[in-house]
């Protein structure tokens, strides 16, 4: 049966449809917003994957060019290969807030597909693809804990804003995607334009009261067409064997859980585990993978009560202590700048490259195609964290990671009009114990910094955690791996002296109340004012001067009736001068020439001959040209490249002149002053205002 349901948000309608389309999936929902459609299916199976100890959910996210009236580009006219950067990162948006609703242990295979059919500019489909996939798995006879609703919030001009349009977004200073249920936040992402902690907690809670009517809309329909849910009950733990294990490692467990050093800390955990087995004798040898969680479980208890209780952590650290801090700049001597930062035991190695405009990477996206002039990609490897796997391409995590840090970056970059180079930052996890991301922005902040990139200001970024248990609550600053692992948040903050820039949250638990979220964002505060202070003892402000490696740039605009002028037919000009300056030169249809060359001579002689072929006459102006062609009543004088004036014959000389020839002849050269350009653009020139003028007023 078909059914629908709408509500307004943001001053437009949205709307969940199902019953007619993708019957066959477990649920599926049609769920638009203006005139953005997206179709949502879920899908469970019954059989269970064994092996594994965490929830098999996928989620794809997949944009249609047909959606916007577009044909694909490449070979193949068709979406293929691996999904763009946007989808992806819209896939881990939907993920997150859906992934903790489901029950534990829960280990039967979920896939969610979010397809976007149709696309208008101002209502985003990632964030109704959020919302259709929590009613998708609603309606589904899938074990889901939800529902959950999602909104965009931005701010223009003080107003907080539902859902803004794209010409709103391009005027607030915030863009923040929230998701949310009855209790409270779930999940947040998005950038601010150097907020203040109040301005941005206010805008996350206006949020969440915008997603409730949402929710009442999925109840709705699930009480109306809604399958009934598939019984899950988890595994009951063997009492009798926790106890005995509980036992067994009571000596061990603090030692284990206070060792502020990973490698250490882990070895401790695999001795334990081993002597817990020993103990219990062949019989269990089965059973080790069982002992392990039981272990895990009285871990997290004692981690948790540690914090909660003693207000101390694994590391011995205070709620609100931040690592050991290092950081280096220019380690590397031919990069065009690098920075090394440390912060206890993750360490992230940053390198800036600066290039031209056509080394902007082109997107093709639902709006159309876009270049980007800032680059930042994130690498985390397999020897970071000790272990040894196949290099493989970037994966989702490390995308996110790096769109985290790129979008931070972005804020405090110049204009391309002031500093006209593309930028790429690579950065290179060395070592991870904790918030590698946070990490790549410091680091990253650093090597700008070296290169002489001039940042606006230094930028800092730092994880939050959370553990929670009934009424109380302790927020830790600047989180360890193990601490992610075994709270309740990991909450991400980035930003200046001056505000937020970016934040990230993840919530595994029901939802965090207004005051915690507070506490959380000005500890996260405090944090960041602390790094940036570290950092700034190392470098405080943009180097004067670029690397002797790095390019120079320097950009001319040109009228663009000159700009074939410049490439000449087949492009034999611009080839021409690329090859005798050395130099690497970019024309775009605007007039804007952009000439890079690590010799700033080279850059310096291109702009000199392109000035030389674009260059207008001016009247008044002295020039020394060539005689082309001689005629019996003047010479004609090329005194620019492609651009001839006429001497007459009156104008050759104080006194008079017989024939033309007497004075003059093709292929002589001669200075000339323009008397007058006319409305036609035809040049009438005098040698006779020329003679005795110097040469060094000479215009071409």
């Amino acid at each position: 049966m078909k059914e629908k349901f709408e509500i307004e948000v943001g001053g437009r309608r949205f709307s969940l449809e199902t019953g007619e389309m993708a019957k066959q999936a477990s649920g599926a929902v049609l769920a638009s917003y203006g005139e953005t459609v997206v179709l949502v299916t879920a899908v469970g199976e019954d059989r269970i994957r064994e092996g594994i100890d965490f929830l098999p959910l996928s989620v794809d996210y997949m944009e249609k060019g047909f959606a916007v009236g577009r044909i694909p580009g490449g070979f193949f006219r068709r979406e293929i290969g691996r999904p763009s950067e946007r989808e992806t990162l819209t896939s881990r948006l939907i993920d997150r807030p859906i992934r903790p609703l489901f029950p534990k242990k829960y280990r039967k295979e979920i896939q969610v597909i979010a397809t976007v059919l149709s696309a208008d500019p101002d209502n985003d489909p990632g964030i109704v693809a959020m919302v259709g996939a929590s009613a998708a798995l609603e309606i589904s006879d899938i074990p889901f804990q939800g529902p959950i609703g999602a909104v965009k919030v931005g701010r223009c001009n003080g107003e907080l804003i539902i859902n803004p349009s794209a010409v709103q977004l391009e005027m607030s200073d915030l863009d923040v995607a929230v998701a949310g249920n009855r209790q409270g936040i779930v999940m947040v992402e998005g950038n601010a334009q150097f907020v203040s902690e109040d301005d941005l907690l206010e805008a996350l809670y206006f949020a969440h009261d915008a997603i409730q009517p949402m929710l009442d809309m999925q109840e709705t329909l699930k009480s109306r067409c809604g399958k009934t849910k598939k019984t899950f009950e988890p595994p009951e733990e063997d009492q009798a064997l926790a106890a005995r294990v509980a036992e067994l490692c009571q000596q061990r467990i603090e030692e284990a859980n206070t060792t502020a050093e990973k490698e250490a800390r882990y070895l401790l955990r695999i001795a334990m585990i081993q002597e817990i087995m020993e103990k219990l004798g062949p019989d269990f040898a089965e059973r080790e993978s069982e002992v392990r969680e039981i272990v895990h479980n009285i871990e997290k208890k004692f981690v948790r009560e540690m914090a909660l209780a003693r207000k101390t952590r694994i590391d011995k650290r205070g709620l609100s202590d931040i690592r050991p801090i290092d950081c280096q700049v220019g380690r590397l001597p031919r990069t065009h700048g690098s920075g090394l930062f440390t912060r206890g035991e993750t360490q992230v190695l940053s390198v800036v490259t600066l290039g031209s405009s056509s080394d902007e990477q082109k997107i093709e996206a639902l709006e159309g195609d876009e270049f980007k002039s800032f680059m930042l990609h994130y690498n985390f490897p397999p020897y970071c964290v000790g272990e040894a796997r196949f290099l493989r391409g970037p994966s989702r995590r490390e995308i996110g990671h790096g769109a985290l840090a790129e979008r931070t970056m972005k804020k405090v970059l110049p204009s391309h009009e002031d500093f006209p180079y593309t930028v790429r930052v690579v950065a290179e996890v060395l070592e991870s114990n904790g918030s590698s991301s946070m990490a790549s922005v410091c680091a990253s902040s650093l090597a700008l910094m070296d290169a002489g990139v001039p940042l606006k200001e230094g930028v800092a970024g730092i994880a939050m955690g959370l553990i929670m248990e009934d009424d109380r609550a302790a927020i830790l600053s600047d989180i360890l791996g193990d601490e992610d692992h075994l709270g309740d948040m990991d909450f991400k903050v980035t930003g200046t002296s001056y505000g937020v820039i970016a934040l990230q949250m993840d919530i595994k638990v029901a939802g965090v109340p207004r005051e915690v979220m507070r506490q959380a964002l000005f500890q996260a505060k405090e944090g960041r004012l602390h790094i940036l202070e570290e950092m700034s003892k190392t470098i405080s402000a943009p180097r004067d001067e670029l690397s002797p490696y790095a390019p120079r740039v320097l950009s001319i605009q040109i009228h663009p009736d000159k700009i074939r002028d410049v490439i000449g037919p087949g492009g034999k000009i611009i080839r021409n001068i690329i090859a005798e300056t050395n130099t690497k030169i970019d024309v775009e249809d605007d007039g804007k020439v952009t000439i890079m060359s690590p010799d700033l001579a080279g850059c310096e002689k291109a702009v000199g001959m392109i000035e030389k072929l674009t260059a207008e006459a001016e009247v008044g102006g002295l020039y020394l040209g060539k005689v082309r062609k001689i005629t019996d009543f003047g010479a004609f004088v090329e005194i620019l490249p492609g651009t001839d004036g006429l001497i007459h014959i009156s104008q050759l000389d104080h006194k008079r002149v017989q024939k033309v020839r007497d004075v003059l002849n093709e292929g002589d050269e001669v200075l000339v002053k323009v008397l007058e350009i006319d409305r036609d653009g035809r040049i009438r020139l005098s040698r006779k205002a020329a003679l005795g003028e110097s040469l060094s007023e000479v215009k071409n």
